[in-house]
């Protein structure tokens, strides 16, 4: 619809003050520091971590790798992110532009540039804006291959489902969500592609190193995640909503609702036609990936709000038709400002403080040790991935300390993939009073339902009998200590 690029344009304008904002105000979380530290290892233990731990973002970790050659500022880095998530504002327009029509398309561009949700993701140096970008271009693909189905869109759909699963495991669900769809579509009236299956084989194809890549390491990755409540599922919505609070919720609670009037009943039929299986697609992409992960996190949690954001899109159409069926254009035009007034508010509230996280503040502890290392000083971590982050401030640390030399976790002189699993052993710890005057020590996550870890346990006893000077710094969600003899 070429009359609405200058519409498109402009909110992809206003999207990328939006999420240039404050790019910086907040410190890199412990996430993000892993991310940095990751791409910047050699070839062999870049690909060595990614097969052991780290392959769920490994198309992210191959992208930074490449940006990190033309910058390592805070905002430079958090930027890689805001580049897919302003790519997603006109992606979206045509996801709802096409089986619904252009006016669709603009208020569900105008609700994501707005969306609070899709901004909080796209000032994080992590891979959840791809993740989102990806989805929503597969399923832009999938609906137009159905319509259309020449080698454009047949390809189009195999890259961006392949390449979405790379950003992050989850995407799998949305491909099993289109595939599930397809088990309602009446086919009478509908170029649907006789190739259609060879898609789902090329995606599978595509995707098996990543499904070999779960296979192997087991749940190990995930394994901290909490069993969630009926408080998380509300937690996820509002969030998704933009962080506006139980009116937010509620406007787009009622505007996905006024979309699905029209199906009613038909909404779970067989052999839909066109007019009512769109609806259907939108409500599958919706729901299935965040009711088979609540069920499956009766026996192992799986079920995490961040994993699940490439459902956003579909919130976002759904909530754009809705909008649309109302009769007046003032009416429109009201609702849709009353949800950017919404949606602002949320914005500006996660400028300040964050909505979906707590933010562990590794650039304030990172410069605090940095400030009053001496040179004889060694730090040591309570978890090895501590030490990412903490290296990433380092590197862009302007004062003249070296810092306190690493003795956990080093394998050497580079940086090697086992730096990034473990913590001390007990062996370790008990070497080092006799071994250092000075040791600082960073805790994080250090504490279990019954008190500190072991340990914490074995540090708290071994190291306040051999050093007489304990100082103790709290910073949020980290604890930076000193032990010293003198």
């Amino acid at each position: 619809f070429p009359k609405d690029w200058p519409s498109l344009f402009a909110l992809t304008v206003i999207g990328a003050v939006l999420r240039c904002l404050y790019l910086t105000r907040k410190s890199f979380w412990f996430d993000e520091g892993v991310s940095v530290e990751i791409a910047r290892l050699d070839w062999y233990n870049f690909a060595r971590i990614l097969w052991r731990r780290e392959g769920n973002m490994s198309l992210y970790y191959v992208l930074l790798r490449g940006w990190l050659h033309f910058g390592h500022s805070e905002f430079f880095i958090r930027s890689l992110s805001i580049l897919p998530s302003l790519a997603t504002i006109p992606v979206v327009y045509w996801l709802a532009g096409r089986p619904f029509d252009r006016r669709v398309g603009l208020i569900a561009a105008t609700l994501l540039t707005f969306n609070a949700y899709h901004i909080r993701y796209a000032q994080e140096a992590r891979s959840y804006s791809f993740f989102i970008f990806l989805g929503t271009l597969s399923s832009a693909f999938f609906i137009d291959l159905l319509q259309q189905p020449t080698r454009r869109n047949r390809i189009g759909h195999i890259l961006a489902s392949s390449l979405a699963v790379y950003a992050h495991l989850y995407a799998v669900l949305l491909i099993v969500a289109q595939w599930l769809s397809l088990r309602f579509l009446k086919y009478e009236g509908l170029k649907i592609p006789l190739n259609t299956k060879q898609n789902w084989r090329w995606i599978a194809i595509l995707i098996f190193p990543a499904l070999l890549f779960v296979g192997t390491t087991g749940a190990g990755p995930i394994s901290w995640i909490k069993r969630p409540g009926f408080k998380e599922l509300y937690e996820y919505y509002e969030h998704m909503a933009g962080n506006g609070g139980i009116l937010l919720v509620l406007v787009y609670f009622c505007s996905c609702l006024a979309a699905l009037t029209e199906v009613g009943g038909r909404l779970f039929q067989r052999r839909l036609s066109w007019d009512s299986w769109r609806y259907q697609f939108l409500l599958l992409w919706l729901i299935v990936p965040v009711v088979f992960t609540v069920l499956i996190s009766i026996v192992r949690p799986m079920f995490l709000a961040r994993y699940l954001a490439f459902c956003l899109p579909a919130l976002i159409v759904l909530a754009a038709v809705g909008l649309a069926r109302l009769s007046k254009s003032w009416l429109i035009i009201s609702a849709l400002l009353l949800v950017m007034a919404l949606s602002l508010k949320g914005t500006f509230s996660y400028y300040d403080h964050d909505f979906d996280l707590d933010r562990d503040e590794w650039r304030a502890a990172s410069f605090y040790i940095l400030d009053h290392a001496r040179p004889s000083d060694v730090i040591l971590f309570h978890i090895a991935m501590g030490r990412m982050p903490y290296e990433f401030y380092k590197s862009v640390y302007t004062g003249n300390s070296p810092g306190p030399t690493v003795i956990y976790p080093t394998h050497g002189t580079r940086f090697d993939y086992r730096d990034f699993m473990g913590r001390p052993s007990n062996e370790f710890l008990r070497t080092v009073p006799s071994k250092y005057d000075r040791v600082w020590i960073v805790l994080k996550n250090n504490e279990t339902k019954t008190g500190t870890d072991p340990t914490t346990a074995l540090i708290n006893g071994l190291f306040g009998e051999s050093y007489p000077h304990f100082d103790k710094q709290n910073f949020p969600w980290i604890e930076v200590r000193l032990y010293s003899k003198q």
